[in-house]
């Protein structure tokens, strides 16, 4: 994924018809953060969104244009609504996403159960609005509207025995046809080191567009972690640990020879059923290189120093 922030989104690509009623609720929810100048939805967001949408973590420049929202929202991995790319879309209508609390806890000195509402009015205007691109074998950028993970996680004050970063997701098999299926082990769980975490480039997202979330991509709020491989991050988070020892993820506990913990984008290690080498945005007819940590080399590559990606995949 590589963050950017576009200054020439056209406001007839922000806001699709079908997200109108949904941006209604939001912003009678966000009316009191107009006032105060902060929070996710500004008047800015409502005038066109563009001049938020920059950033100095900006690496390919304007010759990598975003997706649009009916692409973003209607071709997804979220094996809780199904396998199919489309089955999200389709399938995660019903899912309720408020109310909704994130618990942090662990080894921190601070434990914290948040209201998502609550802390979504809080995010400071400069940490909110990010441009990603997503790798799966296929790729898209989005405009994700979110906050740097580390700016929650030093709030609850991690001890010296905090080492990784455990995340877990919901378990609501009525709402999430998917977990009926014993495709994975049901709740979704994810992990980080915790300098993974910590970084600048790590986020959670809370919406996209310039809206709230989509249930389909992972509403009210998930981990977005931009050099990895899209299935860790996780969506519909619920409860993040601080832990000593590295703890399990979804995908490597069901196949370990095909997901590694790390899941970094190294297209110099391929998966044992295809190449890594390429992948296909969406949108685009042909295939592209993939870039290492996919294009995030200057900003990360040092976490991984004197380590072997190919052993550590």
């Amino acid at each position: 994924m590589l963050i950017k922030r576009p200054s020439d989104i056209a406001p007839s690509e922000i806001t699709s018809k079908s997200l109108f009623e949904s941006r209604r609720e939001w912003m009678k929810m966000a009316s009191g953060l107009l006032v105060a100048g902060s929070g996710l939805i500004s008047m800015e967001a409502e005038a066109g969104f563009q001049k938020l949408m920059k950033s100095p973590l900006s690496t390919t420049g304007k010759d990598d244009p975003i997706n649009t929202l009916a692409e973003i929202t209607s071709y997804n991995n979220y094996y809780e609504f199904g396998t199919g790319k489309d089955d999200p879309a389709q399938n995660a209508k019903g899912f309720k996403a408020r109310p909704w609390t994130l618990t942090v806890s662990g080894e921190v000195g601070k434990p914290q159960t948040y209201d998502i509402d609550a802390l979504i009015k809080r995010i400071p205007l400069e940490e909110r609005i990010y441009r990603l691109r997503c790798v799966e074998g296929w790729s898209m950028v989005i405009p994700w509207v979110g906050f740097p993970l580390a700016t929650l996680l030093k709030e609850v004050a991690p001890n010296s025995n905090a080492k990784f970063v455990a995340f877990e997701s919901i378990k609501r098999p009525k709402e999430m046809i998917g977990q009926q299926e014993e495709v994975l082990a049901w709740p979704y769980v994810e992990g980080l080191r915790l300098d993974e975490a910590m970084h600048p480039l790590t986020i959670l997202a809370v919406g996209l567009y310039g809206d709230i979330l989509p249930n389909q991509n992972g509403a009210p709020v998930r981990l977005v972690v931009p050099w990895k491989y899209g299935f860790k991050s996780i969506k519909a988070v619920q409860n993040i640990r601080l832990v000593q020892q590295m703890p399990p993820t979804s995908w490597n506990r069901a196949n370990s020879r095909e997901y590694g913990f790390y899941s970094n984008v190294n297209p110099a290690v391929d998966h044992p059923r295809w190449s890594q080498k390429t992948e296909r945005r969406i949108g685009e007819f042909s295939r592209r290189p993939t870039l290492p940590f996919n294009g995030y080399a200057n900003q990360v590559a040092h976490l991984y120093q004197g380590m072997d990606l190919k052993k550590y995949y």
